[in-house]
């Protein structure tokens, strides 16, 4: 009797010990794009609320250590903060997908369809979601007199936007007033990546929507001092780029975008939180791009949506890691 009631409460002992065991979380960051920086202020930030939230943190940086190196015993999810190339464009998904390890934001596909500009578009369109006018670039065969004949069929005109197809935060973009200085960009461009896009310039406010879990938060304007809202613009308190929450637009508009980056955040299958930047223009949205690896720096637009609508920092990682999952 005293022996069965013995190895009752040990079960039960164990049960709450496994119950109350502090999940860990592995926090991936760094990395080797272009946005190293971005993403390790974004880690970190991360880290701190982690820990302040109760959880066990990990960290590891794909620049020193490869991620098939990971400990998936040791690691019960990853909360990736990576940007740009190799880390929300499919690369780092698929190592967390082989490691069948639960992680945050969106999968592969989804990951990789949204990166690529070109491909975005054409799902945008598919789905009947205004998109600025582009046509795509390979650098090694192009002439500027090709250049200037697409130019004239897909009807745009100067001011011009040349970008690469697979960076973000705005590295590499170019704003061209005439064909000199699209000539000075194209070759620029040319010396570091062999797909670009040039696309139709669209005036009007600069619009962007966080989304988290299929849920629009809420949208904000920003008013860049600088020529537009470029990498100094996003990430650097000195360029004074004014962040007006709620973005000043009527009602009807404000719920129309909201509903439109819902849309986008569904039809591109992403999970977790995602970013969709517009420029609204003559009462028209123009989507130009959607981000399914958002900033969580200081001086990040999520996390300020997020506050506006009562949710701490803290409290948007404890969501974001929530909805950690494999097989997306």
């Amino acid at each position: 009797m005293w022996s069965e009631f013995r190895f009752r409460n040990q079960n039960n002992w164990r049960k709450r010990k496994l119950k109350n065991k502090k999940k860990t979380v592995l926090v991936v960051l760094g990395g080797i794009s272009k946005e190293r920086e971005v993403s390790l202020n974004s880690g970190r930030a991360c880290i701190k609320a982690l820990k302040k939230l109760g959880y066990k943190v990990n960290r590891i940086d794909p620049k020193f250590k490869a991620l098939n190196q990971i400990d998936k015993l040791k690691n019960d999810y990853i909360f990736n903060a990576l940007h740009g190339k190799y880390g929300e464009d499919g690369n780092a998904q698929s190592m967390f997908e082989y490691l069948q390890i639960p992680y945050t934001h969106s999968g592969v596909i989804s990951s990789i369809n949204s990166m690529d500009k070109v491909i975005s578009k054409e799902i945008f369109i598919e789905n009947k979601i205004l998109t600025p006018k582009y046509f795509d670039i390979n650098t090694k065969n192009i002439s500027f007199a090709n250049l200037k004949k697409n130019l004239k069929i897909k009807r745009i005109s100067f001011p011009i936007v040349l970008k690469p197809v697979n960076e973000g935060s705005s590295i590499g973009v170019n704003i061209c007033k005439d064909i000199k200085e699209l000539k000075i960009s194209l070759n620029r461009l040319k010396k570091n990546y062999l797909n670009i896009i040039c696309e139709e310039y669209i005036g009007g406010k600069e619009i962007q929507v966080a989304v988290l879990n299929n849920k629009a938060l809420g949208a904000i304007e920003l008013k860049p001092k600088r020529k537009f809202y470029d990498y100094k613009a996003k990430y650097l308190k000195s360029a004074k780029t004014s962040h007006i929450m709620p973005a000043n637009l009527n009602s009807i508009n404000y719920t129309r975008v909201l509903k439109i980056a819902e849309k986008t955040h569904k039809i591109m299958n992403c999970s977790g939180v995602t970013r969709s930047d517009f420029k609204f223009f003559k009462n028209k949205f123009y989507l130009l791009e959607i981000n399914t690896q958002p900033g969580m720096t200081s001086l990040s637009l999520v996390p300020e949506i997020a506050q506006y609508r009562g949710i701490s920092f803290e409290n948007l990682v404890k969501k974001i890691l929530l909805d950690a999952s494999i097989n997306k």
